[in-house]
């Protein structure tokens, strides 16, 4: 009954209206007109449904509550992955989502996978963006530091850097979240120069 309440309040009662018209029976149509016409309806429907949901599971992590996350998410990775398949890299924000939501509640191995499955995606398409692959290396180096690895996590942050740097500046927002988690690990090694210095670029 808890995880029904949890699913209720993460994002059942966002979206619920959007559920019906997308799950339940579709019209019949008689013109080849009209089918398309509601494919693209049912389609842009899904595509609402999976920005609401996507939205909601972000606000929760945020706002710090992971576990309200998760349901959200994963009913964003379930319509993504009908919609844009299960090897689209669409599904590739969703995973690390769930990942960060996973990793926050303790659930490390359920995070592994996500990250896995991200991963997974991002290696199977060469033109992957460099932002994407940024994001991926922040997830592996938020997973890596929950799990104590913090030459890992130093690891995958720097190539974070790196790669937000490369598409966005060296002063941009997107770093920014790298180095600050970079100071964090470097703060927890009593090495404080090298904090410091990071925690400047932020």
């Amino acid at each position: 009954v808890s995880h029904q309440r949890t699913d209720w309040i993460s994002i059942h009662g966002h979206i619920c209206q959007l559920l019906l018209p997308v799950l339940g029976p579709q019209p019949c149509f008689h013109s080849e007109k009209d089918r398309k016409h509601g494919k693209e309806q049912l389609l842009r429907r899904q595509e609402s449904l999976i920005a609401v949901a996507l939205s909601t599971a972000q606000g929760f992590v945020w706002a710090g509550k992971p576990l309200e996350a998760i349901p959200a998410a994963l009913q964003a990775l379930r319509f993504s992955s009908r919609v844009f398949g299960s090897r689209s890299m669409q599904l590739v924000p969703i995973y690390l989502l769930l990942a960060e939501a996973s990793t926050g509640t303790g659930r490390l191995r359920q995070a592994a996978k996500y990250l896995s499955q991200a991963r997974w995606i991002i290696l199977q398409t060469p033109d992957c963006s460099a932002a994407l692959q940024s994001k991926l290396h922040r997830g592996l180096g938020l997973f890596s530091i929950a799990e104590g690895n913090l030459d890992q996590a130093l690891y995958h942050l720097a190539n974070d850097v790196y790669l937000a740097t490369a598409e966005f500046g060296l002063n941009s927002v997107e770093a920014s979240g790298g180095y600050f988690q970079m100071a964090n690990i470097f703060f927890r090694q009593n090495k404080m120069d090298a904090a410091n210095s990071l925690y400047t670029e932020v």
